[in-house]
């Protein structure tokens, strides 16, 4: 099992769109194990996205991230890293397939509604920027038995 940082992005949170979104994890059988609304501070949003310090739309994505409340949620499940990336949808909505969150919900190539974390380094790096201690819980679903194979002892 992995966990990954979900951000729904401030034009998710306006639109209206985080219960349709959520109910798209859930329904593919991940986990919400943590999940809090916040407004993300400038000092924030510049440690999440040091990475592009310097790219010209460095200063415009730190605007549009602190500009209005995001959900932040940790999603556990097994390889949901690379699941939820596919669910997601190209960076672009203007570009990102039918049947993605971008592509179904999106059509800007700058408001582009929803953050994963691209691998496992940077999950554990950016739940660490958004979650305190505890606030990632661990606990049983009973449902995991019908979403995962376990007949070799792991989930599957």
């Amino acid at each position: 099992m992995e966990t990954t940082l979900i951000i729904l992005k401030p034009d998710a949170v306006q639109r209206g769109l985080m219960g349709k979104i959520i109910t798209r994890f859930e329904e593919k059988g991940l986990q919400i194990v943590g999940a809090k609304m916040m407004q993300i501070s400038q000092d924030l949003a510049a440690t999440h996205y040091k990475d592009h310090k310097g790219k010209p739309f460095y200063d415009g994505l730190v605007g549009f991230m602190t500009s209005s409340p995001v959900l932040v949620m940790a999603v556990r499940g097994v390889g949901a890293i690379a699941i939820s990336r596919s669910m997601m949808g190209a960076t672009f909505g203007s570009k990102a397939d039918a049947g993605t969150i971008r592509g179904d919900f999106g059509v800007s190539n700058s408001f582009n509604l929803i953050h994963g974390s691209d691998s496992p380094e940077a999950a554990e790096r950016e739940l660490g920027l958004f979650f305190n201690d505890g606030e990632v819980l661990d606990f049983d679903r009973p449902i995991n038995q019908w979403v995962y194979d376990y007949s070799g002892g792991d989930p599957e």
